[in-house]
């Protein structure tokens, strides 16, 4: 019975079988239902569930479309790509992918379901040629971010916040995250020039993307020796560096999404002096207001590397988040400027992950390898 449910739901879908009692002068949007499979955590992470779900629904109820969103039994591919199977088998033809997890779920899914559309967000080619079968492109348009730059604007306001003693503390040393990482470095080290100011930086990884006692007990002897602010850039590793932040009212960066509202809601109030930021929200809308306007095959096949798009923060794929505290030193209106130097190309951001940061005679990075 299942089998033959998801034949007539592919066939359905391939000529564009109208439900009874439904016209054919029924708009496009009708025929729209878009869900969203999480990676395996809750929609209120904090990071990419949540802000994929959040935006998903935003649109859908905006345009009058039917959103879901489904959470895996488990952490693995075969829970992932039964949520694709319950999906479809529910009558969803567009599919959210928040993050790299989906490489299997997205091969998977394209081929079984080539006329349903997925969006993969964050989920690279590298990620995709990882997968135990190639994906159908045809039906898969996927994202990757530029890190480094959300990572330099990072560096770049805490040294004009006044912080000089900074930490970096990555999950596991992958691509993304050592963008992330180095892109810090730089915008530190340009805004230490500025200030004509000694800056020190210590860098390590945690070797995975959570954080635990002997996470913990790292960041416990970073804080003690004056480190003032660490960006924590990797899933829940953030929660050793909160922890050790805690105790002696350190601070911290967030990552991906706009994590003050969980770290400050769970530690202390204003620990989170800014987060660096990928699109998310601004990817999902595009892509569904692309299907809407029927233009989803100008973007299928695609694995785009996004960034920055235009001088207004408002409008990019990556940033700094709204929550940044903004002072004196580094205000709304010098992230604005910054934001256009760097799209102007006045300022260039590496995104070279096989070399370690050139840096000025003002700063200092301690690399430390990885914890695990």
């Amino acid at each position: 019975m299942k089998k033959i449910l998801k034949l007539f739901v592919a066939f359905s879908m391939a000529f564009g079988l109208a439900a009874c009692g439904s016209s054919s002068d029924d708009s496009k949007e009708a025929d729209i239902r878009v869900a969203m499979i999480t990676d395996s955590g809750d929609i209120t992470d904090q990071s990419f569930n949540q802000t994929t779900y959040e935006a998903g629904k935003a649109f859908c109820e905006e345009n009058d479309l039917e959103f879901n969103y489904y959470k895996p039994a488990s952490d693995d591919d075969s829970a992932r790509i039964a949520m694709v199977d319950k999906a479809v088998d529910d009558g969803y033809n567009v599919i959210l992918m928040p993050g790299y997890l989906f490489a299997e779920a997205a091969a998977y899914g394209t081929n079984t379901y080539p006329d349903v559309k997925f969006i993969a967000l964050d989920l690279s080619e590298y990620d995709l040629q990882g997968a135990s079968e190639e994906a159908n492109m045809d039906a898969l348009y996927s994202t990757v971010y530029q890190e480094e730059i959300p990572g330099y604007m990072a560096g770049y306001a805490a040294v004009k916040m006044g912080y000089t003693e900074l930490g970096f503390l990555g999950g596991m040393a992958v691509p993304a995250v050592i963008r992330y990482g180095y892109g810090y470095v730089q915008g530190a080290d340009a805004a230490a020039k500025e200030l004509n100011t000694q800056i020190n930086i210590k860098y390590v990884y945690g070797g995975q993307f959570y954080g635990d006692a002997d996470i913990t007990a790292k960041m416990d002897t970073w804080y003690s020796q004056g480190t003032q602010v660490v960006f924590a850039c990797g899933g829940g590793i953030y929660t050793s560096a909160a922890e050790a932040a805690n105790k002696v009212n350190g601070k911290l960066i967030g990552v991906d999404s706009d994590q003050a509202p969980i770290i400050d809601g769970t530690y202390a109030e204003g620990m989170t002096i800014t987060s660096a930021m990928k699109g998310l929200a601004n990817t999902v809308t595009t892509l569904l207001q692309a299907i809407v306007d029927g233009e989803f095959d100008s973007y299928a096949g695609k694995v785009d590397n996004l960034g920055l798009v235009s001088e207004n923060p408002a409008e990019n794929y990556v940033g700094l988040s709204d929550s940044t505290q903004w002072c004196d030193t580094f205000t709304e209106d010098d992230y604005k400027a910054l934001t256009a130097k760097i799209y102007n190309g006045e300022i260039k951001v590496s995104n070279d992950t096989e070399n370690e940061p050139t840096v000025s005679e003002f700063t200092t990075v301690d690399y430390q390898g990885s914890i695990k």
